[in-house]
C-alpha cells in the first residue's frame, strides 16, 4: 500500500511550494488507494507559531486535501524518539559526545584555515583500541550517529535518478542535542519509518538530508522509502520565488479571490505535465499523475497563467457556488432578484472573485459619481436630448424589459432613425447607469436593473448633467 505524507513546520505560513508538495503526495496516495498523512514537525518549541499552525490546517481545509487519521504532532512523540536514541546507543550505532561548543568552533576554524571541509573529527567516537578523553565534569553530551567512514551512500531518486554521496559527505552528525531534544533528520526518519511511509515526495532542498536519513534507517534496520525530490519553483527570471512573485501564505490566495481548484490546477502544472493539457479536474489529476513524470528542472511561477486558470474556473462555476463564495467578500446576492443574470454577465469578465464582486457592484450599486474622462469624451451637446428621447422610448415600452433580446429589438430602430453610432448611445447610457465606461452591454444592464431603477439612474444623470458636484 502506498503511504505518503506532508510534514510542514509551524514556524511560518504554508506557502505554495509546500502546497504543491502536499498536492503531489496526496495525488499519489489517492491514486493508489493508499494513505496520505499530515504531520506537524513542531519539535523546535522556540520557533513554533500557533497562528501559523492554524493557518496550515485552514489551508488544507480550504483546498480540500483530506488527510487520513489524526494530525500527528512531533512534540507529542518525544518518548518515542528517546526510545530509539537509546536503542542506537545500546547497539553501538550512536555515542555520547562531550566536545564543547568552544572546542567545536576551534576545530572548525582550524579546518577552514587549512581549506578543509568543516566536519566533526570523531574525538568521542568509540572505536576498537581507542582511548576516549576523560568526561568533563558537569558536561551534558550531545548524541551523535556513528556514520560510515568509507564507501558511498546510494539511492534511486524518483525524479533525479541514481544518486550517490561519498561517505565523507556524512560525518557523525548530532541526533540529540545536549538538552535531550532530538534533531530534525532523526525525528523525520523515525516518524517516516514508524508511520510506514513508502514514498517521500519533498522539495529538492531536502536532497542533502537524504544520505543522513539513510544512515539512520540502516542503523535501526528500517526499510528505506522511495524518495522523490521535486525541483523548486522559481520566479519568471529564474531566481528564488519571493512574496512579491507569489510566495505568500496560501490563504492569501483565498483573500485575493482565487478558487482552490484553480490554485491546485496551477500548482500541479508547475513541475508536471500531461502533453499540452492545461486544465485538470481533480479526477483527471488522480488518473494521470505519476511522480516519476515530475520535471527534473525548476519551474517558473506565472501569475498570468494562474489568473487565466482562475477566470476559467469562475466562468464554469455554478451561480450557487459563486453566491456562496462571494459571501466571504461581504457580498450576499441570495435575495437579489436578477442574481443569475448579473452573475452570468459578470463572471465572463472576472479573473478573481474580487473582480467578480466589483463587476457585480458596478451594476448593482447606484453610481454616486461619473467617470470624468468618460463624460468628457462621450457626453456631447446632443447626448442629453438623445438620452431624454431614449428614456421616453423605454417608458412607453416597459414590457421590453422582459429580456435582453426585446430591449435590443426596441433600441435598434431608434439607433437607425437617429443615425447614431453605437458609442453615441451606449456610452452615455453606460455612464448614466453605472458611472463608468467599462461596464458590460447596456441591454444586459437595463434588463438586470429593470425599468424603474434604470429610469431613476438615467434621470439622475440628466438632472446632474453628468457632473459630480
Amino acid at each position: 500500500m502506498t503511504v505518503t505524507r506532508f510534514a510542514p513546520s509551524p514556524t511560518g505560513y504554508l506557502h505554495i511550494g509546500g502546497l504543491r508538495t502536499s498536492l503531489y503526495s496526496y495525488l499519489w496516495a489517492r491514486k493508489n488507494s493508499g494513505v496520505f498523512r499530515l504531520r506537524i514537525e513542531d519539535t523546535d518549541s522556540a520557533r513554533n507559531n500557533e497562528e501559523a499552525l492554524k493557518a496550515i490546517i485552514d489551508a488544507f481545509e480550504w483546498v480540500g486535501l483530506s488527510y487520513d487519521g489524526e494530525v500527528e504532532y512531533q512534540s507529542k512523540r518525544m518518548d518515542i524518539y528517546k526510545e530509539y536514541i537509546n536503542k542506537l546507543l545500546e547497539n553501538g550505532n550512536a555515542y555520547k559526545c562531550y566536545m564543547s561548543k568552544e572546542e567545536l568552533e576551534t576545530l572548525r576554524a582550524s579546518q577552514e584555515a587549512a581549506k578543509q571541509t568543516p566536519r566533526y573529527d570523531g574525538t568521542w567516537r568509540p572505536e576498537e583500541g581507542k582511548t576516549l578523553p576523560e568526561i568533563p565534569a558537569g558536561a551534558n553530551p550531545v548524541i551523535r550517529i556513528k556514520a560510515p567512514k568509507t564507501g558511498e551512500i546510494r539511492f534511486k531518486d524518483g525524479v533525479k535518478g541514481d544518486m550517490k554521496f561519498d561517505a565523507s559527505f556524512v560525518d557523525d552528525f548530532v541526533i540529540a542535542r545536549s538538552n535531550g531534544e532530538p534533531t530534525y533528520n532523526f525525528v523525520v526518519t523515525i516518524d517516516d519509518a514508524l508511520m510506514e511511509m513508502t514514498d517521500v515526495i519533498r522539495g529538492d532542498d531536502h536532497l542533502s538530508n537524504t544520505p543522513k536519513q539513510i544512515v539512520i534507517y540502516e542503523a535501526l534496520g528500517f526499510k528505506i522509502p522511495k524518495f522523490y525530490h521535486v525541483p523548486m519553483i522559481n520566479n519568471p527570471e529564474g531566481k528564488k520565488l519571493s512574496k512579491r512573485d507569489g510566495a505568500m501564505d496560501v490563504m492569501d490566495y483565498k483573500r485575493l479571490g482565487y478558487l482552490p481548484e484553480a490554485l491546485l490546477n496551477f500548482l500541479v502544472r508547475l513541475g508536471w505535465s500531461n502533453g499540452d493539457q492545461e486544465i485538470f479536474s481533480m479526477n483527471e489529476m488522480l488518473e494521470l499523475f505519476d511522480p516519476k513524470n515530475i520535471n527534473k528542472s525548476a519551474s517558473a511561477y506565472n501569475s498570468q497563467k494562474l489568473s487565466w486558470l482562475n477566470s476559467e474556473y469562475i466562468k464554469n462555476s455554478s451561480n450557487e457556488r459563486l453566491i456562496d463564495e462571494l459571501k466571504f467578500f461581504d457580498l450576499d446576492l441570495s435575495d437579489f432578484a436578477k442574481k443569475d443574470a448579473i452573475l452570468n454577465l459578470s463572471k465572463q469578465r472576472a479573473t478573481t472573485l474580487l473582480e467578480l464582486k466589483d463587476a457585480v457592484l458596478t451594476i448593482k450599486n447606484t453610481p454616486n459619481s461619473y467617470d470624468e474622462a468618460g463624460v468628457k469624451k462621450f457626453i456631447k451637446e446632443d447626448s442629453i436630448p438623445m438620452l431624454k428621447e431614449y428614456l421616453e422610448l423605454l417608458s412607453q415600452n416597459q414590457d421590453a424589459f422582459v429580456s435582453v433580446e426585446e430591449l435590443e429589438k426596441l433600441t435598434l430602430p431608434f439607433i437607425g432613425a437617429k443615425e447614431l453610432k453605437f458609442p453615441q448611445i451606449f456610452q452615455p447610457n453606460r455612464i448614466a447607469l453605472t458611472g463608468t465606461t467599462q461596464a458590460p452591454s447596456v441591454y444586459d444592464i437595463l434588463f438586470i436593473l429593470g425599468f424603474e431603477e434604470s429610469k431613476s439612474r438615467i434621470s439622475k444623470a440628466l438632472e446632474k448633467n453628468f457632473q459630480n458636484s
